[in-house]
């Protein structure tokens, strides 16, 4: 709010951990979400149970910046905003580019090099496809492609991919492993 940091680019470029969400909606006005996996939990008590919806979100501005968040609660809209809160507290920057040998366009459609990612038993890698193939991979991760900007990549998964959380997680991972280095 006093204008130090203009914008979100500059955060990341100084290393400025962001610890409130309404950074990110000051910084980044456009940025949308899409909840991936709702389901629900349940804590054992003396009274009985108590159930409670655990929510996994995505967002993104589709123009290199993404975070994946989970929110639980009683109610399902405090649950979604929750998660929608912890996404944009985990906010990244995703390298693009166009790394394929085949291709020779220069421009950022794709990912500049092969990335990898682990969350639970999953194991996402990201490869860089020419322009034109699409996104070739599972639901999830082609909306966690789409949200950071993403048009044509291929992605090799193993291990328990119906765990939509672990399976968004290493997606989140491989695309936070662009910017492991500066260039």
């Amino acid at each position: 709010m006093e204008g130090k940091v203009t914008s979100i680019k500059d955060v990341f470029e100084q290393n400025i951990p962001i610890k409130e969400p309404e950074i990110v909606d000051a910084l980044i006005p456009d940025m949308k979400h899409e909840v991936l996996d709702v389901s629900i939990v349940q804590k054992q008590t003396d009274a009985g149970e108590i159930t409670k919806f655990k929510i996994g979100v995505v967002v993104g501005n589709g123009d290199g910046y993404i975070g994946v968040g989970i929110g639980k609660s009683k109610q399902m809209r405090f649950a979604i905003d929750k998660a929608v809160a912890d996404a944009k507290l985990n906010l990244t920057p995703v390298r693009r580019g166009c790394g394929n040998w085949e291709c020779p366009c220069g421009q950022p459609h794709s990912l500049p090099f092969t990335v990898t990612g682990k969350s639970g038993s999953v194991r996402v890698t990201l490869i860089p496809a020419p322009k034109g193939i699409g996104l070739v991979g599972g639901a999830v991760a082609k909306t966690l492609l789409t949200f950071a900007g993403i048009k044509d990549a291929w992605v090799v998964s193993r291990g328990e991919t119906r765990t939509t959380i672990n399976f968004a997680g290493a997606v989140y991972e491989a695309l936070k492993n662009t910017y492991r280095f500066k260039q």
